[in-house]
């Protein structure tokens, strides 16, 4: 198949915008998934409502983020919430259910000595958690949090199915109009091998910079 020149350069500023609605659902939902990531751990902790929070968490993270997607984006159709709201919202929750389990991991790891002089010192909670543990189990886990950042990158082209015109969405319906697939799919992969690839990279100087300390 012989490469259309003039087809990519009247692809290319359609594949920009979608590629500038990725990176918003990225983003957006990433930092929500960090936010309420965060607080689903803190809350896991407590005795009654940690239970429940944990059924919760796994039914979530067990359950297909595309059928989450299709289900929530169904309930709202007589909304007005924009189909990118849904896909941001959506996409931070399933994730942060995966980046719970991350500061979970990095809480328990902070060492028991630290918890006990806390007790001892009689600090309130607000000061141990915000002075003492998770300034050390973050530093930790920053690079695991990083993983999940490409992962969630890479899950965007499943907004598709909700009609957020993300680059997938731009590059079916470009081909589609011009009955020229190849070079739009093409475009989009060498889109996230870009933005992935470096993306990688960075993670891996983290892990190695804080395997060190």
């Amino acid at each position: 198949m012989v490469w259309d020149m003039e087809f990519t350069r009247l692809l290319l500023p359609a594949l920009l915008t979608g590629l500038w609605v990725t990176v918003q659902a990225t983003v957006l939902g990433y930092a929500l998934a960090l936010v309420l990531g965060l607080v689903l751990a803190i809350v896991r902790r407590a005795p009654v409502v940690g239970a429940i929070v944990f059924v919760i968490t796994e039914f979530i993270r067990t359950t297909p983020v595309l059928v989450q997607l299709v289900f929530i984006f169904s309930l709202s159709a007589l909304s007005d919430v924009s189909p990118l709201t849904i896909g941001i919202v959506v996409l931070g929750v399933h994730y942060s259910t995966y980046t719970a389990e991350v500061y979970r991991s990095g809480i328990e790891g902070v060492a028991k000595g630290q918890w006990e002089a806390c007790r001892a010192l009689s600090l309130p909670p607000h000061r141990v958690w915000g002075a003492v543990v998770l300034p050390q189990a973050i530093r930790k886990v920053i690079p695991a949090l990083g993983n999940y950042l490409i992962a969630l990158f890479k899950d965007t082209p499943l907004l598709f199915a909700i009609s957020v015109p993300e680059m997938l969405s731009v590059a079916k319906g470009m081909g589609g109009d011009h009955f020229r697939y190849f070079e739009a799919f093409t475009l989009v992969g060498a889109a996230f091998l870009l933005v992935a690839v470096p993306s990688a990279v960075v993670i891996r100087r983290l892990e190695r910079r804080y395997a060190a300390v």
